[in-house]
């Protein structure tokens, strides 16, 4: 099994929820450098993805929730 093992400069991890998106942008050395809401505007996103963009991995986190019936 491969792993990714290339480092960047900038890690961004997105946690996604219907109405807003909590960014939180590191450097390298695990500083914090963004740390905000926004809404789930896509300019809105790129406008603050913008200075990293050429050298930055995105995680994202999501949960979609569903109610199941199990004795259906």
């Amino acid at each position: 099994m491969k792993f990714y093992t290339t480092l960047h400069k900038y890690y961004c991890g997105i946690d996604l929820h219907a109405k807003i998106l909590y960014i939180c942008i590191l450097d390298q050395q695990g500083n914090k450098l963004v740390h905000q809401n926004i809404g789930t505007d896509p300019l809105a996103l790129l406008r603050l993805l913008e200075p990293y963009i050429c050298n930055v991995v995105v995680g994202v986190e999501c949960f979609i929730e569903k109610q199941v019936n199990l004795l259906e």
